[in-house]
């Protein structure tokens, strides 16, 4: 794929968010008659409708005390430091477009991760959160590159493939964490590219010529 920009979602993309969401669901149902078993096959249910399943299951069992996020249980995805590091050294610029809370850049930087971001735009610090093609937009601007330059890589259909599209620019889903169950709702959430972990990047992806 022809580019100059790679821009990366973060959670279920970079950081493995798997744990944390399975941590929270466990602890926030402990003590009611819900299985995990059960809310792993509700929350399916509503991915399927294009909701945010996690919120929609609380909901729809009445679960009202939720467990915070834990964040401490995130960490990168074992091969996330060498395929960004590998993507720069070919020569692509990298940045970030994530619904993230505040802190995206000392999380990466914990992991050794944030220097190879020129770009970051995470909801929390700009305000705007996916899919508003807005926070693409500033990203977009921030790295004074063209959409039909630029691809976006996430493992959302709704929120990292429609408004990436929407503004030009390509895509590649990737298939990890819960966002690998994502279901295509309308064409305009058609990946251009579809691969199942960090590494299927780089045949995708050879160094930039001088």
């Amino acid at each position: 794929m022809r580019a100059t920009w790679l821009f990366f979602d973060m959670g279920s993309t970079i950081m493995n968010e798997t744990p944390a969401m399975e941590k929270r669901i466990r602890d926030s149902i402990a003590g009611t008659d819900v299985t995990y078993e059960a809310f792993a096959t509700k929350m399916a249910e509503f991915r399927a409708l294009g909701v945010r399943e996690d919120l929609a299951a609380f909901d729809y069992f009445g679960i009202t005390e939720r467990t915070p996020w834990p964040r401490d249980t995130e960490e990168p995805y074992p091969d996330a430091d060498r395929v960004l590091r590998t993507l720069s050294e070919r020569g692509y610029r990298l940045g970030i477009i994530a619904s993230q809370p505040l802190g995206s850049e000392k999380r990466l930087a914990r992991f050794g991760l944030r220097d190879y971001f020129e770009v970051i735009c995470a909801s929390a610090e700009e305000g705007v959160d996916k899919p508003d093609p807005e926070l693409f937009r500033r990203a977009l601007t921030r790295a004074g590159c063209a959409p039909e330059d630029a691809v976006m890589i996430g493992d959302r259909t709704d929120n990292d493939v429609a408004p990436a599209k929407s503004l030009g620019m390509r895509t590649v889903l990737i298939r990890q964490g819960y966002g690998g169950h994502d279901i295509i709702h309308h064409e305009g959430e058609i990946p251009d590219v579809t691969v199942d972990s960090l590494p299927e990047l780089l045949p995708l992806f050879s160094p930039i010529l001088p």
